[in-house]
């Protein structure tokens, strides 16, 4: 199966959408890689669901990407005697040790970490920023606020710290056990939550060894100010709309989303657009205008893939949300001003070998209009070099290792497909021929360019350009 577009469409599976059944409907509506959000699963429904996805995918016959999603550090006020009480702004207000519960004056933070790191002017978010708080006093016991805004609290509510840098980790407890555990289900991506800097990846990489790749969610401001060093250590990137709504003002949020799309392409590392992307399709048919455009401006931006959450995982029209990811995506694509828009974002590549073919590729195959550009990679890095020029052509990356394929279904432009190794030259290129005959991207006399390392099999030595005629191989 050959998709009609580039961007990539990653899909959340929840109670609408974990059947098989369901599964497959959303793979042939257009979804790429699907997301099992760790919140809201546990060990036995996500390995059921990496079984199901596996079982579509040795029927669909093509490389299907999984994605865990770890819940991250979730920070949430006690109880209340009477479940929520009405605040009023302008009021003051304590968050505290005291597991006592709480009142209209009060509340228990079991945090620790929060009572000691929050200093006065330090602004408290409390669900979703729904009520507004700023620190006024704090001693490492308890953090005396004044309400700025909102007027309800009640049990359990989450909180957020824009100002503050909390010394603790991204990984809990919860997501030590749910990394395990995906790692054993044999997940090609893991998604870290609450990422605020660099170190926060060490801990999850050290654990992965290389059996899974590292998707950093950028969703705390803390994150955009060492964007560049997280960049670095991830393997991918996620703008997370959301928290970063929350956490930041709603009117910086588009910039944000440019900035870590641009930044995360110069690195020649994926990046994910998420969040609320066609929300309205969970009780509705049919997106908003405005959504559409939104979904629109993430392909213009030329992001490796674009996210459903709810409205794959827990709507009413899981599989409509899908197709109408997929149409937007096509139709954009197809739009005159979009090789414009994307040239226009184009970086200069690396001073390496790699680069400079990868770079040549594009130029070569678009001044002779060949059919595809055809690459061998063993570990997915001349997938990537590839994806990174965003070439108008398609991208077919050839690899031994079935990994490697699942891992590249997030990356734009790339259709993979599971082959032996060439054995020498000859075979190289018949392969590559016969292989972009059968997937449907040239017919005879057409004309492709091989990207592959020599020796062959020789892990990141991107360093051979070929163009080959179809018909004429061997």
């Amino acid at each position: 199966m050959r998709r009609s577009r580039k961007v990539k469409i990653l899909a959340t599976l929840g109670p609408a959408s974990s059947e098989e059944h369901m599964i497959k409907r959303l793979f042939e509506a257009g979804a790429d890689v699907f997301r099992i959000n760790m919140s809201h699963a546990d060990h036995d429904l996500m390995r059921t669901l990496v079984a199901r996805i596996r079982k579509v995918e040795s029927e669909v016959r093509r490389p299907i990407g999984i994605l865990a999603d770890l819940q991250g550090p979730k920070l949430r006020v006690g109880k209340f005697v009477n479940g929520a009480e009405e605040l009023v702004p302008g009021q003051t207000f304590t968050l505290d040790d005291d597991p006592t519960p709480g009142d209209a004056t009060r509340v228990h933070l079991p945090h620790p970490e929060i009572l000691k790191a929050v200093q006065a002017g330090h602004q408290l978010l409390i669900d979703d920023g729904r009520l507004r708080l700023r620190a006024t006093e704090t001693d490492g016991r308890k953090i005396v606020c004044t309400v700025v805004s909102g007027t309800k609290i009640s049990d359990r509510k989450g909180v957020s710290l824009p100002d503050t840098d909390l010394p603790v980790g991204a990984l809990t407890r919860k997501d030590r056990e749910d990394l395990d555990a995906a790692l054993e289900a044999g997940v090609d991506w893991i998604a870290l939550s609450f990422i605020q800097r660099p170190e926060d990846l060490v801990e999850a990489r050290q654990i992965a060894a290389g059996r899974a790749l590292l998707l950093s969610k950028i969703e705390k401001p803390q994150a955009v100010s060492r964007l560049a060093e997280i960049i670095e250590l991830s393997d991918a990137l996620m703008v997370a709309r959301g928290d970063l709504g929350v956490e930041m003002p709603l009117e910086a949020v588009p910039g944000i989303q440019k900035q870590i799309t641009r930044a995360a392409r110069k690195a020649g590392k994926p990046v994910v657009v998420a969040t609320q992307m066609l929300e309205s399709m969970i009780t509705a048919p049919v997106p908003t205008r405005a959504e559409v455009s939104d979904v629109s401006i993430a392909v213009f931006e030329g992001a490796d893939a674009v996210m459903l959450s709810a409205e794959s995982a827990a709507g009413q029209y899981p599989v409509e949300a899908v197709a109408t990811m997929n149409a937007i995506a096509v139709q954009v694509e197809r739009d005159p001003l979009y090789p414009g828009i994307i040239n226009a974002q184009r970086s200069v590549p690396e001073p390496t070998g790699a680069d400079a073919i990868s770079m040549a590729a594009r130029e070569i195959g678009e001044t002779l209009n060949v059919s595809a550009i055809v690459c061998y990679t063993g570990s997915g890095a001349t997938g990537l070099r590839a994806a990174r020029e965003r070439p108008r052509l398609p991208i077919i990356a050839l690899s031994p290792v079935t990994e490697t394929t699942r891992r590249l279904s997030l990356v734009w432009g790339v259709h993979c497909v599971v082959t032996d190794d060439a054995r020498d030259l000859d075979d190289m290129v018949d392969r590559a021929c016969r292989i972009a005959q059968e997937e449907g991207f040239a017919k005879d006399e057409d004309r492709i360019i091989i990207m592959a390392g020599v020796p062959l099999g020789t892990p990141g030595a991107t360093n051979m350009l070929r163009i080959a005629n179809i018909g004429d191989e061997g």
